[in-house]
């Protein structure tokens, strides 16, 4: 079973190290809950992450995404409830908890007169990060962030991508073990999303990486698992094709066929399952019927489909599957909330 499920369903689970799947569990989330005033905006929020996984952390504006990360990188106290990182409580013992963090908030908190190299020496000294080491792991961040060659710039000469990057190469010094992104691609140009991206694979051999974005395509690519937050509460947790998975009802089939209308439903009404079939215009280019056909379940019935076509010698071009993506996944978990409102994108 896992760990993290059994958390999101409310069961109590004794913590160990180790985890059920063999990787070591770094951060438990145990009932946290946050208000302001009257307004809870985390509400018993629980769920265990482990080292070597990538972790997509979604949610529609106002869920409670961003007040979980401040308080899983101590810069909110949670009003109940407890993060645990390495065994030490985030409220009780801080600074051995928070030096296995590194974080790139959404807005870097970066000093524009400074150069590169200050501020990064700077970030070094608060992270007390031994002298001796400071020199080398600032090389090492610059490199990996790719800004090595402006380590003489004023930040506020850079622009909005590279200032990512700084901040980026921030949260990388000392080489933390938890690595906590929120909307690390913000401002990049296509190349630079890709290296970002690239980077962000790269450090799930050696880290934990949660990965806070809007683009659903990027968690969908980067991420082994996904937690979806809304109205405060875990909703869902697992992997992308896990997800899209439970919460495809049904599957629709894309056909080019040469043939007649009639032809077409005939041989396709003696299968079982198939809810609907819609037959559009005959395309010029080739002269096929193009049809949609609606079953009532994701089983993939595609190779019935081919034999009762060919049975009444109907030639199929083309036959794909539409696929349930992980944004159809967000909306239905989240739709309620998203009503008038901005979704993610």
């Amino acid at each position: 079973k896992n760990c993290a499920l059994d958390f999101a369903k409310g069961e109590y689970v004794v913590f160990v190290e180790e985890s059920c799947e063999g990787g070591r569990v770094v951060i438990e989330v145990r009932e946290i809950v946050k208000t302001f005033g009257a307004h809870t905006a985390v509400d018993h929020l629980s769920f265990r992450l482990e080292k070597g996984k990538i972790y997509g952390f979604l949610g529609p504006n106002g869920a409670g995404k961003s007040t979980t990360m401040n308080m899983m990188t101590g810069y909110l106290a949670p009003t109940s409830g407890t993060v645990t990182i390495h065994g030490y409580d985030l409220l009780k013992e801080p600074e051995k908890a928070k030096s296995y963090i590194g974080y790139l908030p959404e807005i870097p908190p970066l000093y524009n007169d400074m150069t590169v190299e200050e501020y990064l020496k700077f970030a070094a000294e608060l992270k007390k990060i031994p002298a001796k080491k400071r020199r080398d792991e600032i090389a090492s961040a610059e490199k990996r962030t790719l800004i090595g060659d402006y380590s003489d710039r004023l930040i506020r000469n850079l622009s909005k991508g590279y200032r990512q990057r700084v901040g980026l190469a921030q949260a990388l010094l000392g080489d933390p073990e938890i690595i906590i992104l929120d909307e690390p691609t913000v401002g990049l140009d296509p190349q630079q999303i890709i290296e970002i991206r690239n980077l962000i694979r790269s450090l799930k051999e050696q880290h934990l990486v949660i990965l806070s974005s809007h683009i659903l395509s990027e968690v969908n690519e980067v991420c082994d698992e996904v937690l979806i937050i809304s109205h405060g509460k875990l909703e869902e947790i697992g992997t992308p094709a896990e997800l899209e998975a439970k919460y495809s009802g049904q599957a629709i089939y894309h056909i080019a066929i040469i043939g007649e209308e009639p032809q077409i439903k005939g041989a396709l009404s003696g299968l079982s399952g198939i809810q609907k079939v819609e037959i559009s215009n005959r395309r010029k280019e080739d002269g096929a019927l193009h049809i949609t056909v609606y079953t009532g379940s994701n089983e993939d019935i595609r190779a019935e489909i081919a034999r009762a076509l060919a049975s009444v010698a109907l030639p199929v071009l083309s036959m794909t599957k539409e696929e349930q993506s992980l944004e159809d996944v967000f909306l239905k978990v989240t739709g309620s909330e998203n009503k008038g409102g901005k979704q993610n994108e």
